[in-house]
């Protein structure tokens, strides 16, 4: 499966936010990169460049490639309610999304290989597929067999923020995905209204 493997930072830097989590690049280097990232004269933005980085941002945070995005989204519309809200609850609800916001791993790119290693279950069954969306009460827990991997162990240890449409389970590391999430409760700084804008040209 095709995914992004190119450099981190880089990518960090042209949004200026740690979506891959804390980077001392970014920290040193906040601004764009590229031999005039630095420099105060940059032109100004097109509003399609501006809808086209928000989304770029929101595919990169949450792994996704243009195709299955853009299937997302189409979801999304289709969905009653408001359009980009219901695509960051539908992003959200991704199996590899949710094994990342438990904590049963580190990066959201680990989660997505613990769940296509068949390291995850749902509702006691294996699913091997990162993009597979939850619903209301489904259980998310580590196979009976993963449970006493290092990775796994190390980042339920590091004491991560729990959110409140999911319930964790320490003794049997498990967690319950309760509900979508509202849209004030998801911390990702993605404008989604830009998004959807976007997708209606």
């Amino acid at each position: 499966m095709a995914r992004y493997t190119g450099p981190k930072s880089k990518i960090a830097r042209r949004f200026r936010e740690p979506i891959f989590g804390p980077d001392k690049t970014l920290e040193k280097k906040n601004y764009p990169p590229g031999m005039h990232g630095n420099s105060r004269r940059r032109g100004k933005q097109s509003e399609y460049a501006i809808q086209l980085l928000e989304k770029q941002k929101a595919k990169y945070t949450y792994g996704i490639l243009e195709r299955q995005f853009a299937k997302t989204f189409k979801l999304a519309a289709a969905k009653r309610g408001i359009t980009g809200e219901n695509l960051l609850k539908f992003l959200e609800a991704r199996l590899d999304n949710t094994v990342f916001r438990l904590g049963i791993a580190p990066t959201r790119s680990a989660a997505r290989q613990f769940v296509s290693h068949n390291h995850i279950l749902v509702n006691n069954e294996v699913v091997n597929i990162p993009s597979y969306q939850l619903k209301a009460g489904d259980v998310v827990a580590v196979r009976e067999k993963s449970k006493s991997m290092e990775v796994i162990t190390g980042s339920l240890g590091t004491g991560r923020k729990r959110f409140s449409w999911l319930e964790w389970n320490d003794k049997s590391m498990s967690g319950t995905f309760l509900n979508y999430p509202d849209r004030a409760e998801i911390p990702e700084n993605i404008k989604e209204q830009l998004i959807v804008e976007l997708y209606s040209k």
